[in-house]
């Protein structure tokens, strides 16, 4: 589902090592904010880093220097390995189609960021767009979403809600779960594996920063598990 036009951003992974940055792309930490149930409901403003042309952000999740590259890749034997389905989104996607919006789902994206959970899930407000309030939750829980795992659609027109996003990226926080997330593409950065493979371009991507995702390039929420930080 390609969502955006292409700009002259680019990620570009490199053989068991970082990714290699280009396009001026802006860099800021970007914090999961929760209520007192510690439920995600709103995205916070972090740390900004200098602008630059180009950069290399960690991809193993042993550099001294996060988020950026320092060599660590090489030093501890860091395996990159691209694993995850190179399908565009729409051909892997569930879809649930609700009274007037519909959800499409592609699970293996999950970036543990849990702004689905809210006001009894996503899954089941999309049954319940026929009332405006539910709507305006759906609409908002899903377009939080940071991996673009799930996407709310219009029924009438047959096309996707997306946030608009300049060109940017994020690297997540997640106080409430005590660890550093993964990296947020945003506003349609073109991703390039290593072997040269362009992925779909899309608004919202997670890439893995801490080396133990199964599905690499993307985040599979393993940093939770691990309990990666950003500061060790």
């Amino acid at each position: 589902m390609n969502t955006q036009k292409p700009v002259d951003a680019k990620v570009r992974i490199s053989k068991d090592g970082p990714y290699l940055v280009s396009g001026e792309l802006p860099l800021r930490k970007e914090i999961i904010g929760t209520n007192d149930a510690e439920e995600s409901i709103k995205w916070q403003p972090g740390q900004e880093y200098p602008a630059k042309a180009q950069y290399a952000l960690c991809r193993c999740g042993h550099s001294a220097t996060k988020p950026f590259c320092d060599g660590s890749h090489a030093k501890v034997g860091f395996d990159g390995t691209e694993t995850a389905s190179r399908k565009p989104y729409i051909e892997q996607a569930e879809v649930i189609r609700g009274p007037t919006m519909s959800l499409t789902d592609v699970e293996s994206l999950c970036a543990f960021a849990r702004f689905c959970d809210p006001h009894g899930q996503v899954w089941n407000l999309v049954n319940e767009t026929d009332e405006p309030t539910a709507t305006k939750q759906f609409v908002s829980q899903t377009c939080a979403c940071p991996s673009g795992r799930l996407v709310a659609w219009d029924n009438a027109t047959g096309k996707p809600i997306e946030p608009a996003f300049a060109p940017s990226i994020g690297l997540i926080e997640d106080p409430a779960q005590r660890c550093s997330g993964p990296i947020w593409l945003r506003g349609g950065v073109q991703v390039i594996g290593a072997d040269g493979f362009e992925y779909e371009i899309r608004n919202r991507v997670t890439l893995c920063r801490c080396g133990a995702s199964k599905n690499k390039p993307f985040c599979d929420g393993a940093h939770a598990s691990i309990g990666f930080s950003d500061s060790q």
